[in-house]
């Protein structure tokens, strides 16, 4: 395929390569395990929510919980999308401009995630402002994200991925990212998220505006 064309999106499920059963089971428990998840938080709250009640209603045994979650945070916390949206800004035009392309990718995740359960995302928000041990394990989840970014950027532009300004973008964007869905949250959800991210992109590309909003 000519890379300056449009390439098959990896964030689209119809794009994604067919699972075998054993996989399709996996998905399927580990889905299983946050709905209860945020079930039981609905109901009763976070502190309230134990394993061992989130184990019961997903039908699964305290310890399956655990093997697919480390901690109950890991369970609000982990998606699918972190390495489908550094696949997504790999199969991009090599030509694209690099902002034109992040932007592209962001608007395909953001899409993707609120198409399944947008009341999902804004709780898994809201926990990130509310619940300290949510957002501290946030924190920690940033790192790796981190890695998987700068790899990314190191392929598209050639630079060593663990140099030290590429660390700096990396975890830049995705600092910025993350406080765009924290001031979201803090704002009581007002506006349009994709309004918002598109406002922090523009920090990253030109700086800080003249004049508050």
């Amino acid at each position: 395929m000519n890379r300056m064309t449009a390439a098959r999106s990896p964030l689209s499920p119809a794009d994604r390569p067919q699972l075998g059963l054993r996989e399709r089971k996996k998905i399927k428990t580990r889905e299983a395990i946050r709905a209860a998840t945020y079930a039981l938080i609905k109901e009763q709250g976070y502190d309230a929510t134990t394993i061992e009640q989130i184990a019961e209603r997903a039908e699964v045994s305290p310890s399956t919980v655990f093997r697919y979650f480390p901690t109950k945070e890991d369970i609000v916390l982990t998606d699918e999308y972190d390495p489908l949206i550094v696949e997504e800004l790999r199969a991009r035009p090599a030509g694209e401009p690099w902002m034109d392309s992040l932007r592209h990718v962001m608007h395909k995740a953001l899409e993707a995630s609120t198409a399944e359960d947008p009341e999902v995302m804004r709780l898994r928000t809201h926990l990130g402002v509310q619940v300290p041990a949510v957002r501290s394990r946030m924190f920690e989840s940033m790192s790796q994200t981190g890695r998987m970014l700068r790899e990314a950027l190191g392929e598209r532009f050639g630079l060593d991925p663990d140099g030290l300004e590429v660390r700096v973008y990396a975890m830049s964007l995705i600092g910025g990212l993350m406080e765009v869905s924290m001031y979201w949250a803090e704002k009581d959800f007002e506006g349009e998220l994709g309004d918002l991210m598109d406002r922090a992109l523009d920090v990253l590309e030109h700086g800080l505006p003249r004049e508050n909003r």
